[in-house]
């Protein structure tokens, strides 16, 4: 077996690197995984890579198989796919999802590992992560029939939840952004776009993905009377203000949090953590969602791709990282 394998270390906020490891020999119970395709999560990753984790949050956002510690250096990712060279002969050969960094090959327990489903093409399955964010905020959201939603934020995210609701019957569906070129992703999901400014009011619950101030207190604004706004930005170390005098109160408004690290109360006593992921991954049969992978480097360039990524200069929902 070739023990060698390269992986991307963040060596400083803002400096990444190919780093040269050894891979072990597998034991019993494990996998031995050769990695065809990764992605960069660009609003939790591009924070890490900035350094923008508080210290107060360094062990709630360790990634599952994280090695190093915040700032850096630090071996951070979670979107892998890949297919196992060693392991179990139920798995040998297998294409799998794993909540593992930007790594060439690698050695996880075999539970760490979830088959890609034979109809789900391994360039896809790389949004698995992100599409269980998405099955996780709309258990917490709950979402009716005929209910008026707005999603506020189109990245990698609020498209993903958006591309979900898109399936529910007889609701009124918007994605709202301030980037215009955002409507071609829209209507590649099958759901309508707005720019804030023109987005339909009185929604029974929007959906906040934005990472911003002006998002938030624009999805307060949608709201009907007694609505909610399900927020699934994490802002790292920034602060944000809202506006909570106006009619906040006397219309009843909620504000809610969503986050992926814990399975929604609404299922935790029915699904687990393998549940959610299998679920994610069989939903990403649908072709529509290749729209949110808008770009695709090569392992060795990610040094020099990650920066652009931080700052914007490489527009991106969903980069994907493809190894030789």
């Amino acid at each position: 077996m070739n023990r060698s394998a390269r992986a991307f270390w963040l060596r400083s906020p803002g400096h990444g690197e190919l780093r040269e490891v050894t891979v072990p020999e597998p034991a019993a119970g494990e996998v031995l995984v050769r990695t065809l395709y990764s992605a960069v999560s660009r609003g939790t990753e591009t924070l890490v890579f900035r350094g923008g984790v508080p210290q107060s949050q360094h062990a709630v956002m360790r990634a599952p198989f994280q090695e190093g510690d915040f700032p850096g250096p630090v071996k951070y990712g979670y979107l892998n796919v890949g297919v196992v060279e060693q392991g179990p002969v139920t798995l040998t050969g297998r294409t799998v999802f794993c909540l593992y960094p930007h790594q060439s090959r690698y050695v996880v327990p075999v539970s760490a590992v979830t088959p890609v489903p034979d109809r789900v093409p391994a360039g896809r399955a790389v949004l698995a992560g992100t599409v269980e964010t998405a099955v996780n905020a709309l258990w917490d959201a709950a979402p009716l029939i005929g209910d008026r939603i707005a999603v506020v934020g189109g990245g990698m995210v609020g498209c993903s939840v958006s591309a979900l609701l898109a399936r529910f019957p007889g609701i009124r569906l918007q994605l709202v952004d301030t980037d215009p070129a955002r409507a071609a992703t829209a209507e590649a999901l099958g759901v309508d776009f707005a720019a804030p400014d023109d987005a339909l009011g009185d929604c029974d619950l929007v959906v906040h993905a934005s990472a911003s101030e002006q998002g938030l207190t624009r999805a307060l604004g949608l709201l009907t009377a007694e609505g909610t706004v399900l927020e699934l930005s994490w802002y790292g170390d920034r602060r944000v203000s809202l506006p909570l005098g106006e009619a906040f109160h006397s219309r009843r408004l909620t504000v809610r949090s969503s986050q992926v690290g814990a399975v929604s109360p609404a299922r935790r006593a029915s699904r687990g953590y393998a549940d959610r992921l299998a679920l994610a991954l069989d939903l990403l049969a649908d072709p529509a969602l290749d729209a949110l992978i808008t770009g695709e480097s090569a392992f060795e360039e990610l040094p020099e791709v990650m920066p652009g990524l931080a700052t914007g200069e490489i527009p991106a929902l969903c980069h994907r990282i493809r190894y030789a």
